[in-house]
């Protein structure tokens, strides 16, 4: 059991991302709940789990599912109460496994006290709290895209003469980490749900806070003359006077594990940002996720080939090579369409793929994340009309396709690919209605494979995804191979080998290889030493001989060389 009281504890963990309202309903309301994840505790501590990150829970109009925060030290009625979550903390630490929570601090929702006292004295102290700008009716301070489209300005209520700033939805004012007084606020309600038990945060779009000031326009990106948010993001300057200050206050003196979702951070930089002396413990990998995106929008993004795919994983690692940093893992996310859906080539997502996929990517130097139904091999979820999709973004992002003269056949096309929804269709327990996540109208749509693809049928299957994920789990946690898999530098292996994904972990006194055939054709690989052992092969055969390996199509193998 891993002992939270230490620094650095978390890097031997595995963690867990659950998204409450699509894991587990226990009144009937088709939304799940905090006694849902309570129920389910012994299932992630099956799995082999030591962290598990919640999607918030705080109060929330639900404008953006919750990242919309009208209280932070509130629990929603929708998940239950205080004192289930106090009851969830104290429960999953009697199983060895610590809760992380969401920590939305670039913004709040317009329905936080702050923002109400805002409108009503806008010069006062809490119109301080937030980016308030006089208006003309006309001119804007600048021409940043909000990241679900339209302008980041939207008038105040109450105050036609004046403006204020929102990164995402007009619904969610950005705070301003400018003001001290407003960071005292945030310090003392991280510090308070710390002493609570957590064992940590996640911490979402904190790249946000530091704006560029004075604002400025920068050169559009689309016919609407506006920029995207993310490129005054990449020009920002001096955020970590604001993290340094978090971290200390908060963070370090608790030993917390806190996961930062960063982007845009250059590479000399990184030492500042995660790592002993790091900002966060660990930061997010997006180098695959963004891969192919384009500044028109969804409908252009083309789809990851394998070899971008290894490229992109193998840039990351390069980057943090060389220092204690440790970034965390994920083939999806919230925010993501599901994995493998997305980095299988269409018509080839079988179970074996899904396997390779996941040991791929879990065997990288970092802390993995598995996203909940990741372990299923949950896939994405096609939907025929808009008006079937809850995601914002997405919806934004249809419109976007039809601005360009797609067809809504097309513009849909894009959005099944890529929308949010994807990853929060309910959890798959098993083959009853609604896939045992409620006994109500579920509030999103139950993906219609789940009578094939569901814990159930594949909770006692040694074939299964599940079952191959808890190896992958006991591996990771196989202390005689610690100092290779856990700490051992990732070393790319064959890279020129078209659709191969070939890595070394190289520790002190061990080395393990991990190959993965990312093609349905058979392919051999020279190995570069002798075989100690197979560690992990999702196929029944290893065809090892003369020094090489012929992999089958899609084939992993972990191999303990000598």
């Amino acid at each position: 059991m891993l002992n939270k009281t230490q620094p650095n504890w978390w890097r031997r963990a595995v963690a867990y991302q659950v998204y409450p309202k699509s894991f587990q309903d226990t009144t009937g309301s088709g939304t799940g709940d905090l006694q849902g994840i309570i129920r389910r505790l012994d299932y992630l501590a099956e799995l082999g789990i030591d962290v598990i990150w919640l999607s918030p829970v705080f109060a929330s109009p639900q404008v953006d599912n919750g990242y919309d925060i009208s209280d932070y030290r509130a629990i929603d009625p929708r998940f239950g109460t205080m004192e289930d979550m106090d009851e969830l903390i104290a429960k999953a630490k009697e199983r060895g496994i610590g809760i992380v929570m969401d920590l939305v601090v670039n913004h709040c929702s317009d329905e936080h006290e702050w923002f109400q006292k805002a409108c009503q004295d806008p010069d006062g102290r809490y119109g301080r709290f937030f980016y308030i700008e006089d208006w003309d009716g006309e001119h804007l301070p600048c021409n940043w895209r909000s990241a679900f489209g339209g302008s980041v300005w939207e008038p105040l209520p109450g105050h036609p003469d004046k403006i204020y700033l929102h990164t995402f939805h007009k619904k969610q004012p950005d705070l301003n980490w400018e003001n001290p007084e407003l960071r005292e606020e945030i310090y003392k309600m991280v510090n308070w749900w710390l002493d609570k038990g957590l064992a940590g945060f996640r911490i979402d779009a904190i790249i946000n806070i530091k704006k560029v000031l004075p604002y400025r326009d920068y050169p559009a990106d689309r016919s609407d003359g506006m920029c995207s948010i993310s490129t005054m993001n990449y020009h920002a300057k001096g955020i970590g006077q604001f993290l340094g200050e978090m971290a200390d206050r908060c963070f370090t003196p608790h030993h917390a594990f806190t996961a930062g979702e960063v982007f845009y951070v250059n590479d000399e930089d990184l030492p500042e940002f995660i790592g002993d002396n790091g900002y966060f413990s660990s930061m997010f990998d997006f180098n695959e996720t963004v891969c192919n995106a384009s500044d028109k929008g969804w409908y252009d993004q083309k789809p990851i080939t394998p070899e971008q795919y290894k490229a992109c994983c193998f840039e990351s690692q390069k980057k943090v090579a060389g220092f204690d940093g440790f970034l965390s893992n994920i083939i999806e996310n919230h925010d993501e369409p599901r994995g493998v859906s997305r980095y299988i080539p269409k018509g080839e997502c079988t179970v074996r793929g899904k396997k390779m996929l996941g040991g791929l990517n879990f065997l990288l130097r970092g802390l993995p994340f598995i996203y909940q139904g990741q372990e299923l091999g949950m896939e994405n979820l096609a939907v025929n009309s808009i008006d079937e999709v809850d995601d914002i973004s997405a919806r934004d992002e249809y419109q976007v396709a039809l601005n360009a003269g797609l067809t809504e056949q097309q513009a849909m096309d894009a959005v099944n690919m890529f929308s949010r929804d994807n990853a929060r269709t309910p959890f798959q327990w098993d083959t009853t209605e609604n896939a045992g996540f409620t006994t109500g109208k579920p509030w999103l749509h139950v993906n219609p494979n789940y009578k094939e693809i569901n814990l159930e049928a594949q909770r006692n299957d040694p074939d299964s995804v599940y079952q191959f994920y808890r190896t992958l789990i006991q591996l990771r946690k196989k202390s005689e191979l610690e100092d290779a898999i856990i700490y051992g530098e990732t070393v790319p292996y064959r890279v020129e080998q078209k659709n191969l994904m070939a890595y070394l972990r190289k520790g002190e006194k061990n080395t393990v290889l991990v190959m993965g055939n990312f093609q349905p054709e058979a392919q051999t690989v020279p190995l570069p030493g002798a075989v100690k052992q197979v560690l992990l092969n999702n196929c029944d055969t290893a065809a090892i001989a003369d020094g090489a390996v012929t992999l089958e199509g899609y084939q992993l193998l972990v191999l303990w060389m000598e």
